[in-house]
């Protein structure tokens, strides 16, 4: 299970949890991470304002894959930069408008925010579920910064295995 990648890509107004949270658990379960900033290297601002410097600009880190897992982090206005490029990538995660919006994974079963259900709706593309953190096949998604850890900890099961995801999580005391 070793050597497992991830690519996060980090867009203008990401929300910060939704960042943050995933990178520092997968990190923690061994797998290399890399932050890659959708409009290049420089720090980029979030959705409450925390400044978050990309190890990579998006362009760079293309060259460098595969990845087992793309993460695109939510966020109104991080969603809607990332709804707005051309990403191609096979493994997506999160940011569930820009996976409506490059139609990615149609028929999937998606949860997402609550204030984005009626747009992921539209058109009868996916199918919704109310679950915190929903996975269908290569795609995961989530409901919001609140679900960030159960989100995290899931990728980290799916690519390092249940162990792994428990060994991660007990030290992070949450709450069952």
């Amino acid at each position: 299970m070793a050597g497992k990648r991830a690519l996060v890509i980090l867009a203008k107004g990401a929300e910060e949890m939704e960042t943050v949270i995933p990178v520092d658990v997968m990190r923690r379960a061994g797998i290399a991470v890399t932050v890659a900033g959708l409009a290049g290297k420089e720090p980029v601002q979030c959705s409450r304002d925390v400044m978050i410097c990309p190890d990579s600009s998006l362009e760079d880190a293309r060259k460098q894959g595969p990845y087992d897992v793309v993460l695109l982090p939510g966020g109104l206005l991080g969603a809607q930069n990332l709804s707005e490029v051309r990403l191609c990538f096979n493994y997506p995660d999160a940011g569930p408008t820009a996976l409506l919006a490059h139609g990615i994974a149609y028929g999937s079963t998606v949860t997402t925010h609550p204030g984005a259900k009626d747009k992921m709706m539209a058109g009868d593309h996916y199918k919704y579920s109310e679950a915190r953190v929903q996975k269908d096949g290569n795609v995961i998604t989530s409901r919001g910064p609140g679900t960030s850890f159960e989100f995290a900890l899931t990728i980290v099961e799916e690519l390092m295995g249940a162990e792994v995801a428990a060994q991660v999580k007990a030290p992070l005391i949450l709450k069952d």
